[in-house]
C-alpha cells in the first residue's frame, strides 16, 4: 500500500489549553481564557501545512467530557471542515477535574493512522508521556512526527522528556502565536453587562419574602396558643432586631407573589397544586398550595408554539455554530427568539408585568434549552442555582434591550 503524502493534527485539547491558561493566565484552569475556536482550528492547519509542506487530512480534537456528553466548544468543533472530535470522561477527584481514557484514544488513533499509511507526517500537540509508546510505534512504520508544544509559562519543558527526545521535529507555540486565538479572561469579570434598567442578578438573589410568606408568619403569631392568665405572646418590640431575610425565594415563594389586577384571597384553595418548572419538565407539588398559572400569563405562547420547522432547524444550526453556551447568553438567545416570532406586541407588556418571575411554561422551555449546552453535565443532572439565575437575568436583559430599542423615539 502506498504512502500518502498528507498530514494529520492531533490535538490534546487538555494539555494545548491547560497550558494557555497557565501562561495567560497564571494557572491552568480553562475556565480562566476565552478561546476562539475558528481561529485557532485554522492557525493549526495552517502551521501543520507549513511546517510539514503536505496538505492536511484532518485535525482530531481529544477532550474530555461528563460522561462524553458534548459540551458547546465540541459542538462548534466537530461542525468544523476537517475536524474531528474524539471525547474521553471526565471526572473530578479531591477537588480536580481529570481527564479518562483521552491519552489512549490518541494512541490508538495515532497507531491505527500509521500502520494503515493514511499520512506521510503527524503532528501532535500534547506533553503527556503515555503516548511514548504510540509515538515510536508510528515512527516505525514509516510516519514522521512533529510534536508541538506551547510555551510554558515558566520557561521550562511542559512535555514528557521522552517524548521530547523520540519526536523527528518539534516546535513551541509561543505566546505571539497562542494570543491570536485565545485570551485571559479578567479576573473579576462579567460575560455580559448588568441588566439595565432591571438589577443585576445579586438584587434576584437578595430579594426578600413575598407578601404572602409575611401574611403567613402574621397569622401563625395570631394562632399561637394564649398563656394561662389568658394573653398571647407579647409582640416584639419596634426596636428589635427583624428577623434575618431569607437569600433565595424558593419557586413556592415566587408562586405567592401577588399578581397585578384584583386582590387575590390571603388562603390558598384547598387541594391546589403548585406546578413549577425544572430541566426535565413540569414537577407537580401536590397540597403546595398554589392557585394555579393566572390567565394573563397562561396566555402567553411558548417558543414551541411559536416556532416553525423551518426556523427549528435554522435554530439548531445557530446553537451548535455560534451560540457559546454562556447562561447570560442562552438565556439572551431564546428571549430574542421568542420575542422576534410574536404575532403581537402586547404579549411583551404582558411579560414584563410579571417580572422577576418568568411564567412556568416558558421558564420550563427556558431551562430545557439550556441543557442542551451542557450546562447541567456538572451539576449531576440539576443546573446550578447561579446559572439558573444568569440565564433568567439574560432573558430579562434581553427583553429590556429589544423593548427599549421599539420605544426610541424617530427623529425629527
Amino acid at each position: 500500500m502506498e504512502r500518502v503524502d498528507r498530514c494529520v493534527v492531533l490535538v490534546d485539547a487538555g494539555y494545548l489549553l491547560g497550558a494557555a491558561a497557565s501562561l495567560l493566565a497564571g494557572e491552568p484552569t480553562r475556565s480562566r481564557i476565552t478561546v476562539d475556536h475558528a481561529a485557532l482550528i485554522q492557525g493549526l492547519r495552517e502551521l501543520a501545512e507549513g511546517d510539514t509542506e503536505r496538505p492536511l487530512l484532518r485535525i482530531y480534537w481529544f477532550d474530555g467530557a461528563p460522561d462524553r456528553v458534548p459540551q458547546p466548544e465540541h459542538r462548534r468543533l466537530r461542525v468544523m471542515p476537517r475536524v474531528t472530535v474524539r471525547l474521553g470522561a471526565l471526572t473530578r477527584s479531591d477537588g480536580r477535574w481529570a481527564q479518562k481514557g483521552v491519552d489512549a484514544a490518541m494512541h490508538a488513533e495515532l497507531t491505527e493512522l500509521a500502520r494503515n499509511r493514511a499520512c506521510s507526517d503527524v503532528v501532535l500537540v500534547t506533553g503527556d508521556g503515555d503516548l511514548l509508546p504510540g509515538l515510536m510505534s508510528a515512527k516505525e512504520h514509516g510516519v514522521a512526527v512533529h510534536l508541538w508544544a506551547v510555551q510554558a509559562a515558566d520557561g521550562d519543558y511542559n512535555q514528557s522528556e521522552d517524548l521530547v527526545a523520540e519526536a523527528d521535529e518539534r516546535r513551541v507555540l509561543d505566546r505571539a502565536w497562542i494570543t491570536r486565538a485565545v485570551r485571559a479572561k479578567e479576573i473579576g469579570g462579567v460575560c455580559a453587562p448588568p441588566p439595565v434598567p432591571r438589577p443585576e442578578i445579586a438584587a434576584i438573589l437578595s430579594a426578600p419574602l413575598p407578601e404572602a410568606a409575611l401574611a403567613a408568619a402574621a397569622q401563625e403569631r395570631a394562632t399561637q396558643p394564649v398563656s394561662g392568665n389568658g394573653e398571647r405572646p407579647a409582640a416584639a418590640p419596634a426596636d428589635a432586631p427583624a428577623p434575618a431575610a431569607k437569600g433565595v425565594p424558593t419557586p413556592k415563594d415566587l408562586a405567592g407573589l401577588r399578581a397585578p389586577g384584583p386582590p387575590q384571597p390571603a388562603q390558598p384553595l384547598a387541594g391546589a397544586t403548585l406546578r413549577w418548572s425544572s430541566d426535565k419538565g413540569w414537577i407537580d407539588r401536590p397540597g403546595a398550595g398554589a392557585l394555579g398559572e393566572p390567565p394573563e400569563t397562561a396566555s402567553l405562547p411558548t417558543l414551541a408554539q411559536l416556532t416553525s420547522a423551518e426556523q427549528r432547524w435554522a435554530d439548531r444550526e445557530e446553537d451548535i455554530t455560534t451560540v457559546g453556551g454562556d447562561p447570560f447568553e442562552v438565556g439572551q438567545v431564546f428571549a430574542r427568539r421568542w420575542m422576534a416570532r410574536l404575532p403581537e406586541s402586547g404579549h411583551v407588556q404582558k411579560l414584563s408585568t410579571l417580572y422577576p418571575r418568568i411564567p412556568h411554561r416558558i421558564d420550563g422551555e427556558l431551562l430545557r434549552y439550556a441543557a442542551r449546552f451542557g450546562l447541567l453535565a456538572h451539576k449531576d443532572d440539576q443546573i446550578d442555582e447561579h446559572d439558573r439565575y444568569a440565564i433568567r437575568a439574560g432573558f430579562w436583559r434581553e427583553i429590556d434591550v429589544r423593548t427599549a430599542a421599539d420605544h426610541v423615539p424617530a427623529a425629527d
